[in-house]
């Protein structure tokens, strides 16, 4: 199969069907992460949604897809979007314009994707914010179900696909209580002890390996 998998820098489904004898190639804005440029598209993924196109990948290499592609997968930018940041869209209760705007972007995005004229699409995102009016997720999954001990409740928009099948489920990881240097316990989990810093929102955007590796099995299978 012809496969994209827009918005992923880390390769991590791009590897997984290409172990299976998949065409996949990973499409981002940003230098890949995955350790294989040979499969990589640097570039907005917006004129190659639709197939018949050319590319070259960053081994400067050109290749042409001719046709739609057999399928779309998808990881659109989230963190405008996403229902854990609302507190900074009404922070101070009030309507942060510029936030709102870029989540508007994020969710034209995800529309884009979604209307792409391809038979079979896969969109992953965590949960939206209610005020960007997302459609109803066919599908909601977790990390722990696919082999890997975290929570992170991720949601599925397929088209023409399978709901994918818990594999090497592990037992959900419980929150750990953690004290604060004020003395204030809190919980914490996955998601919130992933470390600050400007890769911050790179680390916690990629797709645990076990969901990957789910997707190229039971979507994919051996070419």
């Amino acid at each position: 199969m012809k496969v994209l998998i827009a918005c992923e820098e880390s390769q991590r489904v791009c590897i997984e069907f290409r172990r299976l004898g998949h065409e996949a190639y990973s499409c981002d804005i940003i230098e890949c992460s995955g350790g294989h440029p040979e499969w990589h598209i640097q570039q907005d993924v917006l004129p190659l949604l639709d197939g018949d196109c050319e590319f070259e990948t960053c081994d400067e290499a050109l290749h042409t897809i001719v046709g739609k592609w057999d399928m779309i997968i998808a990881f659109p930018p989230c963190t405008k979007t996403t229902n854990a940041g609302a507190r900074h869209l009404f922070a101070g209760g009030r309507l942060n314009i510029k936030r709102y705007y870029d989540g508007l972007c994020g969710k034209a995005l995800f529309e884009a994707i979604r209307r792409a004229e391809c038979g079979k699409i896969a969109i992953e995102n965590p949960t939206p914010s209610a005020i960007f009016n997302y459609p109803t997720p066919t599908q909601v999954i977790q990390p722990y179900e696919y082999g890997d001990s975290a929570t992170k409740r991720t949601c599925l928009w397929l088209k023409n696909m399978y709901l994918l099948k818990p594999t090497n489920a592990v037992p959900r990881p419980e929150y750990r209580e953690i004290i604060q240097s004020n003395g204030k316990i809190r919980k914490t989990c996955w998601e919130m002890e992933q470390k600050g810093g400007k890769h911050r929102a790179e680390n916690r955007a990629k797709t645990f390996p076990g969901i990957a590796r789910a997707m190229a099995e039971q979507w994919g299978g051996k070419a």
